[in-house]
């Protein structure tokens, strides 16, 4: 399989970029699409990359947030067939902020409704293709998760925090194994690749691909978790023996110094124009 970064946080001055991910995924033989990041721009750099996004046969939404569902009218402009499949949960409204300051993060308002047809909304496992999997991330701990990085889905009754019901993970069966998408990964990496091992049992992940949610509230020049828990991530990585970590987006730049000093050659910065074969 192929993978390119259309957006991502970092990239060559040629392309644009912005606090979001897509990811365009050439899988044997078929076009596929993770995500269009928080506007048009991953568009425009699809361009500039030579990559038809016409083509993309079946497209998915990893989680419902604004910075990677924003460039959906400018992919469905480009693209008439493919389907987009998301979790039932991503058509709740989702908010971050902390004490009583509450900001907008999910996706933009109206789009399920416009484009009714285009959504195909999974729970559970599913399966849309050969070799290819969506997976409800599997952890026992999503509103306290939900609560710790300050994110909220509003209700009827006020906010309650997100238990991330409407998060999942894409897993393709790789040659070298499975590869595993997880974009923001607010469950937790290691917590999420136990869940997709529990699915697979006696299955080895390859590679993990996606950001780790390790940046501070002020942005990616600051760490969130302690140093020492980013290193407790990596011991279990390492444990669950993944080969390769391809990361960025809400990584943020320490949490992706100290995975580079402890995990080394497993990680790889995967910025925007970047891709990787696997």
């Amino acid at each position: 399989m192929k993978l390119t970064a259309l957006m991502e946080n970092k990239g060559p001055a040629c392309l644009r970029t912005e606090h979001g991910l897509a990811v365009d995924i050439v899988y044997q033989g078929h076009h596929y699409l993770l995500d269009t990041g928080a506007s048009d721009a991953f568009a425009e750099n699809a361009e500039r990359l030579g990559i038809d996004l016409s083509t993309v046969e079946m497209a998915f939404l990893s989680h419902g947030h604004y910075d990677h569902s924003g460039g959906y009218h400018a992919f469905f402009a480009r693209n008439r067939q493919a389907k987009v499949y998301v979790r039932q949960g991503a058509q709740e409204e989702y908010y971050s902020g902390v004490g009583p300051l509450r900001a907008y993060i999910g996706v933009p308002k109206g789009l399920f409704e416009e484009f009714p047809d285009r959504f195909v909304f999974v729970e559970g496992d599913a399966h849309p293709a050969e070799g290819v999997w969506l997976l409800p991330d599997k952890i026992s701990n999503g509103a306290e998760r939900g609560r710790r990085t300050h994110m909220f889905r509003k209700t009827a009754e006020g906010y309650v925090s997100d238990g991330l019901q409407h998060e999942q993970s894409l897993v393709l069966e790789g040659e070298q194994g499975l590869v595993v998408f997880n974009s923001c990964c607010h469950g937790g990496v290691d917590a999420i690749v136990e869940g997709v091992l529990s699915t697979f049992p006696g299955k080895h992940v390859h590679a993990v691909v996606g950001g780790f949610h390790l940046m501070g509230a002020l942005g990616p020049g600051f760490l969130g978790p302690k140093p020492e828990a980013v290193r407790e991530i990596c011991a279990r990585l390492r444990a669950l023996d993944v080969d390769l970590v391809l990361t960025g987006h809400c990584t943020g730049n320490p949490g992706f110094a100290l995975l580079k000093e402890e995990l080394g050659d497993r990680v790889r910065y995967f910025q925007t124009g970047g891709t990787a074969e696997l």
